[in-house]
This record gives structure tokens, C-alpha cells and sequence, in this order.
């Protein structure tokens, strides 16, 4: 019966808001750490790929060097930015404990910069380019507000 009572009040402390919430922080933390963990392998494994790539169509046979494949290198580089960009997100967020909107658009900006340097022009419909055009200009709308929000807040 006591272990019981012990129980009941254990679970009550618990659920009280501040532990609870601590409970949550403490998972959040734990996932972003193992979040940061795979993200440096991702970029680990990103920049052998690129590499490799890249020696690989130095010693090939191809006609003109990195002709046919310049823009799949850019690709794997901007891609190698991006995932830095989310590393640095994650970071942010253990040194904080906040998402920073400003980290999260500039990524997205990057993101969207790396599809039109891929882009092949002749396979795209125009739809598809007026809808990546729309997401610059809106990308870039946000972070020039939030950049003029920060830059109020510091002053």
C-alpha cells in the first residue's frame, strides 16, 4: 500500500508542468544531439562522394574536362553547403535551445539556389520556373524581414 502511495505521488510530482516540461527538453536535446551525429556523418559520406566524383571524371576518357558534368558537381557542393547549413541549425538550437528563423531561410534560400544552378532549362516547364522564382522572392522577402527584425532588436 505504501509503494503505492509512493507511486501515486511520484506521478504526480512528475506531472507537474515544470518537470514535465524538463522531461521534454531533456528528450529534445538527446534527439538533436543524435541528429548532429548523423548529420556529420551525411556530410562525412557527401564530401568522399564529391571526391571521388571528382577524380573519377579527372582520369576518365571523357571529352573536355567536367563539360557534361559541371553542374552535377555544383550540385554535390551546394548539397555539401546545405547540409553544413542544417548542422548549423542544429547547433544553434543545442547552444539555445531556439530555432533561429534566419539560419532556417538562409538554408532554404541555398536550397532553392542549388535546384536553378541544376536546373536543366530544356526538361523544365515554366510553371516549374515561375514557381522557383516565387519561392525566391518570397525566401528572400522573410529574411530580408527577419534580418531588419534583428537588426531593430540589436540596436
Amino acid at each position: 500500500m505504501r509503494q503505492l502511495k509512493k507511486l501515486a505521488q511520484q506521478i504526480q510530482q512528475f506531472s507537474k508542468d515544470e518537470n514535465f516540461l524538463a522531461f521534454l527538453e531533456s528528450i529534445e536535446v538527446v534527439v538533436s544531439k543524435v541528429l548532429s551525429l548523423l548529420m556529420v556523418l551525411v556530410i562525412l559520406f557527401a564530401v568522399i562522394d564529391l571526391t571521388y566524383f571528382i577524380v573519377y571524371e579527372l582520369f576518365s576518357d571523357s571529352e573536355g574536362l567536367f563539360k557534361a558534368t559541371l553542374f552535377k558537381i555544383f550540385g554535390l557542393f551546394l548539397n555539401i553547403l546545405i547540409a553544413l547549413e542544417i548542422l548549423e541549425n542544429i547547433t544553434a538550437y543545442l547552444k539555445k535551445h531556439v530555432l533561429q528563423v534566419e539560419l532556417v531561410i538562409v538554408t532554404s534560400l541555398i536550397a532553392v539556389a542549388r535546384k536553378i544552378i541544376i536546373l536543366d532549362i530544356d526538361k523544365t516547364s515554366g510553371l516549374d520556373i515561375i514557381g522557383l522564382g516565387i519561392a525566391i522572392l518570397s525566401l528572400s522577402i522573410s529574411y530580408w524581414i527577419i534580418r531588419s527584425a534583428n537588426r531593430n532588436k540589436s540596436s
